[in-house]
């Protein structure tokens, strides 16, 4: 594609494909690189609002630790069942107080849910759940320790990959099912069907309603949103470590390294980024199409 291969300076090269010229197929002039562009609509982000945002996930790693550290306080039998259930309910309350008055905050068109529809929700899960306890207790029973500790090491972990942090617990998750489905596993190796009873019900609270809560803190109250995180994750390393010290180091070095380091390498790498478009790129259709769709 050398000067001697290109026609004389008389001849106009035109971008277009509908018109014969005589040049080769892959020739182009040096008009070619004029509409290069450079990171075009990159995003800048700072440090610490990627820091703030990463607490999301920094505090949902801490309630799993939290909710291990419940199970094996029930399962070494420091934790009673019944002290359990009422904890969980005292917070539940709590938190569906707060979650009202945040919501009522919100100017929304479509009707909201009724206090009625909520205590409906929760009267069947607790009734079903209650019912069907004595069967989640004996579910595993066929199932060795070390392969039932193994499935809810991989659901939970599972959990925490598929999490939505962008808009938590939608409906009919996969991190929802998997964290539920480890909260059987686990509670079919305690003692007694109340007690896997409160420990499905935590599971609940823990993995279902608080996320929805904690996102409503995140839209309506962003000031405290920071102060929650770090709360919970100091919750969660310091319950780890009343049973297993090691574990808390590990927990601790996990969070510093999900909010502090990461987001530090997002920010570093970011400077280094080069997307480049120019005529290459494809074409992109901008015209409404929908009256050709019937």
């Amino acid at each position: 594609m050398g000067p001697d291969s290109v026609p004389g300076p008389a001849v106009s090269w035109r971008k277009v494909l509908w018109e014969r010229q005589p040049f080769p197929d892959n020739y182009v002039d040096q008009r070619f690189l004029e509409e290069l562009r450079r990171n075009e609509g990159i995003r800048q982000y700072r440090y610490w609002a990627v820091v703030k945002e990463a607490g999301f996930v920094g505090q949902q790693l801490s309630c799993v630790a939290i909710f291990i550290t419940l199970w094996l306080y029930m399962e070494q039998g420091l934790l009673s069942p019944e002290m359990l259930l009422w904890t969980s309910l005292i917070s539940g309350l709590l938190g569906y107080g707060l979650h009202q008055v945040l919501i009522s905050q919100e100017e929304s068109s479509c009707e909201p849910r009724t206090r009625l529809a909520d205590l409906q929700s929760a009267t069947i899960f607790l009734s079903f759940t209650f019912g069907f306890s004595p069967v989640l207790k004996t579910l595993t029973e066929s199932v060795s320790t070390d392969t039932v500790y193994a499935m809810s090491a991989v659901m939970l972990l599972a959990h925490l990959v598929s999490f939505p942090y962008a808009q938590p617990s939608p409906r009919g998750s996969l991190s929802i099912n998997a964290a539920l489905f480890a909260s059987v596993c686990l509670a079919s190796r305690l003692p007694g069907a109340l007690h896997t009873f409160a420990m499905l019900s935590c599971a609940l609270l823990v993995f279902a309603l608080w996320p929805c809560l904690l996102q409503k803190i995140r839209e309506k109250a962003p000031s405290h949103f920071t102060g929650v995180c770090v709360g919970v994750c100091i919750i969660g390393v310091g319950g780890l470590g009343s049973q297993s010290p090691g574990g808390a180091i590990l927990l601790a070095l996990a969070l510093g390294s999900v909010t502090l380091l990461c987001p530090l390498l997002l920010v570093r790498l970011q400077r280094h980024k080069d997307n480049i478009h120019g005529p290459w790129d494809e074409a992109e259709i901008h015209e409404d199409l929908s009256r050709f769709i019937h």
